[in-house]
């Protein structure tokens, strides 16, 4: 999402991560915290933006097919993108346990955190969603499973978020997600994942900040 409002932002040699310089003010309701829609995980960050961690999983299946979501917004629901299976790290989780929860809460696929490798990539990103002005810090990590562990979307563990703005998953082959017509977050993601092929070398990569 294109951020008219971002202005300055600087790697935090500590994290790796970015962190922006915007500070946006919030709605709020008799003197209370900010008034959003987005959940618990979602909480005012020292630059004034809407901040989560999260963990996120470049899922490939036998034919280094990678598994994405596609989704809108409904504040701007002429668009809609392609993104990685991932969500909210927890009170009390560390990243890799995120991510084997979101994995199998968004696609019924039940890994181990043993089955995971990395993180592969950390990331940034400032982007405006549900009505609200976001930062997200991400760790990403790699999986594979057979495709037929895919079953179909179930939608029972899905939050009521995600109920509303996902729209299907599906396996993409890398050749046919380069020349996909809609966005697809992170960006160049058939060149990230092609980077990991056959093996990832060991080295977490951080991505930098980007604004979507």
């Amino acid at each position: 999402m294109t951020d008219s409002h971002a202005q300055h932002e600087a790697a935090d040699p500590a994290t790796g991560f970015a962190a922006s310089a915007v500070s946006v003010p919030r709605a709020h309701e008799d003197g209370g915290g900010p008034v959003h829609a987005l959940g618990p995980e979602w909480q005012p960050g020292p630059d004034g933006l809407l901040f989560r961690r999260a963990a996120r999983v470049i899922l490939l299946d036998e034919d280094d097919r990678v598994l994405l979501m596609r989704g809108h917004d409904v504040d701007q629901p002429e668009r809609s993108w392609w993104f990685t299976v991932g969500g909210g790290i927890d009170d009390g989780e560390d990243a890799a346990h995120a991510a084997v929860r979101e994995l199998r809460e968004e696609t019924g696929i039940a890994l181990a955190v043993s089955e995971l490798v990395g993180p592969v990539f950390t990331r940034s990103a400032i982007f405006d969603f549900y009505a609200a002005h976001c930062r997200q810090d991400e760790e990403l990590f790699l999986a594979r499973v057979p495709a037929a562990a895919f079953a179909g979307t179930d939608r029972a563990g899905w939050t009521p978020i995600e109920l509303d703005v996902i729209d299907e998953l599906r396996w993409w082959s890398l050749d046919d997600l380069e020349r996909v017509d809609i966005e697809v977050f992170p960006e160049n993601l058939h060149a990230l994942v092609a980077s990991l092929l056959p093996a990832w070398d060991g080295t977490t990569r951080h991505l930098g900040l980007a604004r979507e």
